[in-house]
């Protein structure tokens, strides 16, 4: 039996399409290539899922296309992403702006959006990998036909909603790129965005474990591409934390033009930064008994004390009383402009989402229809959109999802309405 929609891809895009176009009276059947759907969901928000943002702004997207998420977003606004949640039973609870579900659980909102689109008569179809996709030509064959490890479908119109390469444990192995190129798609080179930053230097074991809130600014062969502020986690291989994984795209993208790239960090952020030799200069002499090694004891963590103390080269044994002006001149330098030398990000396993994708300027931000290929819809991660941490990559999810969804089930009342005239 000919479906009217397919969606590949059973994820936040994917169940939103597959929701908005039953409710729209469309006939929908969703192929995911996993065990089960919306397993992604189930990890975001560190289990909470972080549902949305009350900020929303072209500030929080990036893609080579600058204007079309927030172009995407307001078709489907957070008010309306709100309101269809709460149609699924899960009341949004706002925390300074970043929106949960009520009951602080990621699996809560899987389970509403599964039960709906079960309820919605959405036939889901698990273990069910997509291997090619072929276009209607023309002539008879006006359907889309969809081969799989499960046999062909066929349909008036496809959703892809296939997810992007990060976090492939999740289900997310990059498999929609090829499906999307076989359809005349352009991919924007993917690479691993909101993840951890590797550096050079054997001290990052010392620091292992260290959180403290810190001023990181990325620059790439001396130029400033990014900023940000928060609570910065050291590892044993670098640097983590949510200003690690803001800026962290844009040092995926220049490591892979081959730039050098650093993270110039400030771990006395507060202080105004003319102040810090004569605040240090006070410490010493209020502190005068101490030595060095417990100098900064009670201003920053132990452990990135004396890392930073060392590398300005005073003994941990020396009284503090003794330093030199010059001294307190040095470690100021590592304590306000710390530079960290990134040698590469973490892999898509680590990544939350990527940069790259489906080249957006191939698709109406209107519809999410491709402009290359009538009837293909695309939604979600496998588009060259990527948001900051706070909700805003569901947020997309959600909005390019509900957009496909609407414009498919549209677009396929239209043709059943043809196909019964022909008949005629």
């Amino acid at each position: 039996m000919k479906q009217d929609i397919l969606i590949i891809g059973g994820g936040a895009s994917g169940l939103a399409a597959a929701i908005l176009a039953a409710r729209n009276g469309a006939a929908v059947t969703i192929l995911e290539h996993t065990d089960r759907v919306g397993k992604k969901i189930l990890s975001t928000g560190n289990g909470r899922c972080n549902l949305t943002n009350l900020h929303m702004g072209p500030e929080c997207y990036r893609s080579e296309d600058p204007g079309f998420p927030m172009e995407v977003v307001n078709g489907f606004p957070v008010e309306e992403t709100l309101e269809f949640f709460r149609t699924l039973g899960i009341e949004p609870k706002d925390r300074n702006g970043y929106i949960y579900p009520g009951s602080d659980q990621a699996s809560s909102v899987l389970d509403g959006l599964r039960m709906e689109a079960e309820h919605l008569g959405v036939l889901l179809k698990t273990g069910c990998q997509v291997e090619r996709i072929q276009a209607p030509h023309g002539g008879e064959n006006r359907s889309f036909r969809v081969m799989t490890s499960q046999g062909s479908f066929e349909a008036r119109a496809v959703i892809l909603a296939a997810g992007s390469k990060a976090a492939p444990n999740t289900g997310s192995d990059g498999s929609g790129y090829e499906l999307a190129r076989q359809l005349g798609h352009s991919i924007i080179k993917p690479l691993p965005a909101l993840v951890q930053l590797r550096c050079q230097g054997k001290h990052y074991r010392q620091l292992a474990g260290v959180r403290t809130e810190a001023d990181i600014q990325l620059k790439a062969d001396g130029k400033r591409l990014a900023r940000d502020r928060g609570e910065l986690q050291l590892t044993d291989y670098g640097i983590s934390g949510i200003p690690v994984f803001q800026i962290s795209r844009f040092a995926a993208v220049a490591l892979d033009e081959g730039k050098r790239v650093e993270a110039e960090i400030d771990f006395l952020s507060s202080w105004p930064r003319g102040e810090t030799v004569e605040r240090l200069k006070k410490r010493a002499e209020l502190l005068s008994y101490r030595n060095c090694e417990d100098f900064l004891s009670g201003l920053l963590n132990k452990k990135l004390a004396q890392v930073l103390i060392k590398a300005a080269g005073i003994p941990l044994s020396r009284p503090a009383g003794e330093l030199k002006r010059r001294e307190l001149e040095e470690l100021g330098g590592y304590l306000r402009s710390y530079r960290a030398l990134v040698a590469s990000v973490n892999p898509f396993a680590n990544a939350q989402v990527c940069r790259g994708g489906i080249d957006t300027r191939q698709v109406d931000s209107g519809t999410m229809e491709s402009r290359l290929c009538p009837g293909l819809f695309l939604a979600g991660e496998i588009l060259d959109v990527d948001g900051i941490c706070g909700g805003y990559n569901l947020q997309f999810a959600w909005s390019s999802g509900a957009l496909a969804g609407r414009a498919a089930a549209d677009l396929t009342a239209g043709k059943k309405r043809r196909e019964r005239s022909r008949a005629r």
